[in-house]
């Protein structure tokens, strides 16, 4: 390692008081011997040149609010990009539409309250940017639509993971808001990509980096599922180079900017939660609203097991005695936002609400409708507390048996198998005899169904049952990981979506980018896997790969 880096106290030794960085939300921990906290991409390629010589793993890390262990280091050096978190710029294409620069730190809390409030920080700007800056102002609201249910995620993470949340089923995920990005190779080389400028021939893909050299990438000739997806390498034919690494986990490099596309915030926006007696209902009201509305930004679901946790949370008071208590007799709840240009837009939404409810059996008189913006805070409280709900539960009996650890699935199939999906989960709960809750997803077919153990019995259950799904869901056509990427908990999974071959077509992807497998350790593929595929012929590793880079 150089001296140099280390004597200007940018990778420091890892000490106790670094502890909270070998973990994230997924509960998993790891360890590392270094760790550095760059404010700039200068820093981030001056810390990898580095570390490249010795060949040493890199982590790459933004608020670990992930759920897939993708920023817990295993062992190596941990890089943290939260401090890298101004706003670099901005501009306006002819169409009107505005594209905002950033650093890879910037929270999504944050960026959403700056696009609100219309004091996005422009501190270093040129001319240009505060030119767009002043049409901002002018201009109609905008907004940044990608949605994860932790408002505390960074852009970066969201990016590497491919991010979505409740509104994809409207917007789709990360990546279709994403235009541009540089990305910081393990040499210390850098990609810079904008959409529309480097496209693959098929499933070949040529770019060179700004120190000059030239990747040649064979892209894996699987086929993508047809549902919303956030497992493995995105790859298809004549693709735009950009997709490739967005989703990555952070294995090809580590994005140090990224440029949003922004898009006008609707005029109106309705909540409607809607209760009902049973989980049919639900299912025959999503198919039948996904159909009939024309501007639902998501369909979400709370099961009946969720609704009761969040019960006897509430009456148990502290954080959650101010919910609003759901109807009596309720056992499903389908929320459904509604994003429209006037109120008769919404009205007639809401109407084909109605209609669907009565159709599947379901009465209007269990629904609630929030217009104004305090009465939706009030709903998107009550739909975020479910999963918090369930997390004060399982810490409760984790201080009885420590071992105990909520297990979550991630999992989507394509529209013609919820059905199919929904009793496979019910079916398999009941024959192993566990508790579990579900919630989430339910217009794009993606719940998470989660697992609840009452004991390390339980949890060693829910593990085997999980991976049973993973098979499943595969058959069906569907993904392992539908929005929270695979990291290390989902590795096995991505085996049975796609099979050993395509993983090692993967693992040629990520030599050519990483040709001493540094970046991202145990992200996406086992260590064993990735020694044991052939080198990429041309790859070359270590300072050799930077010389233009530096």
């Amino acid at each position: 390692m150089a001296r140099g880096a280390v004597a200007e106290g940018l990778i420091r030794p890892f000490e106790a008081e670094y502890e909270d960085y070998v973990r994230d939300e997924s509960r998993s921990r790891g360890h590392a011997e270094s760790i550095s906290f760059p404010t700039s991409e200068e820093e981030v390629r001056e810390a990898l040149r580095a570390l490249a010589p010795e060949a040493v793993p890199v982590t790459v890390q933004g608020a670990r609010t992930g759920l897939a262990a993708g920023a817990v280091p295993a062992g190596g050096h941990v890089m943290n990009l939260s401090r890298m978190n101004r706003y670099l710029g901005l501009r306006q294409d002819e169409e009107g539409r505005f594209y905002l620069r950033v650093q890879p730190g910037v929270v999504l809390l944050d960026l959403r309250r700056h696009l609100a409030a219309r004091d996005i920080p422009a501190a270093g700007w040129d001319d240009a940017s505060l030119r767009a800056l002043e049409a901002l102002s002018a201009a109609p609201l905008q907004m940044f639509p990608t949605d994860p249910t932790e408002t505390s995620a960074c852009l970066g993470g969201m990016a590497a993971c491919n991010a979505s949340g409740a509104r994809s089923f409207r917007y789709g995920p990360m990546r279709g808001h994403v235009s541009a990005l540089r990305l910081v190779l393990a040499d210390g080389d850098v990609l810079a990509l904008r959409r529309g400028e480097a496209r693959a021939r098929g499933r070949a893909l040529a770019l060179t980096t700004e120190g000059g050299r030239a990747l040649a990438i064979d892209l894996p000739t699987y086929e993508m599922p047809a549902c919303k997806n956030a497992s493995g390498y995105y790859a298809a034919d004549d693709m735009d180079a950009l997709d490739l690494i967005i989703g990555s986990d952070g294995t090809l490099g580590i994005i140090t900017e990224i440029e949003l596309a922004l898009m006008p915030a609707p005029a109106i926006t309705w909540a409607v939660s809607c209760f009902l007696a049973d989980e049919r209902q639900v299912l025959d009201a999503t198919c039948l609203l996904r159909r009939s509305l024309a501007h639902a930004s998501a369909l979400e679901y709370f099961d009946e097991a969720a609704l009761r946790i969040l019960r006897a949370q509430r009456a148990a008071g502290a954080a959650f005695a101010s919910l609003v208590e759901p109807p009596a007799g309720a056992r499903a709840c389908l929320y459904v936002e509604l994003a429209c240009d006037t109120e008769d837009e919404a009205m007639e939404d809401l109407a084909r609400v109605g209609a669907a409810l009565e159709e599947v059996g379901a009465s209007e008189r269990s629904t609630w409708v929030a217009r104004t913006d305090v009465d939706r805070e009030a709903l998107t409280f009550f739909r975020h507390a479910v999963p918090e709900s369930v997390n004060m539960l399982i810490d409760e009996r984790r201080r009885i048996d420590p071992s105990v650890t909520k297990l979550g699935s991630d999992m989507a199939v394509p529209d013609e198998r919820l059905h199919d999906v929904v009793a496979l989960y019910r079916t398999t709960l009941a024959e192993a005899g566990l508790e579990a809750a579900a919630w989430g997803h339910i217009g794009n077919n993606h719940l998470h169904v989660n697992v609840l153990p009452r004991d390390a019995s339980d949890y060693a259950a829910g593990k085997r049952l999980f991976a049973r799904w993973a098979r499943e869901v595969a058959a069906m056509g569907g993904a392992v990981s539908a929005e929270h990427g695979v990291g290390k908990l989902k590795r096995d999974f991505l085996r049975e979506m796609y099979g050993r071959r395509a993983l090692v077509e993967m693992a040629r992807v990520k030599q050519v980018f990483d040709p001493q497998g540094q970046l991202g350790r145990g992200n996406l593929f086992d260590e064993a896997l990735l020694a044991g595929v052939p080198a990429v012929p041309g790859a070359r590793a270590g300072a050799a790969a930077g010389e233009g880079g530096a």
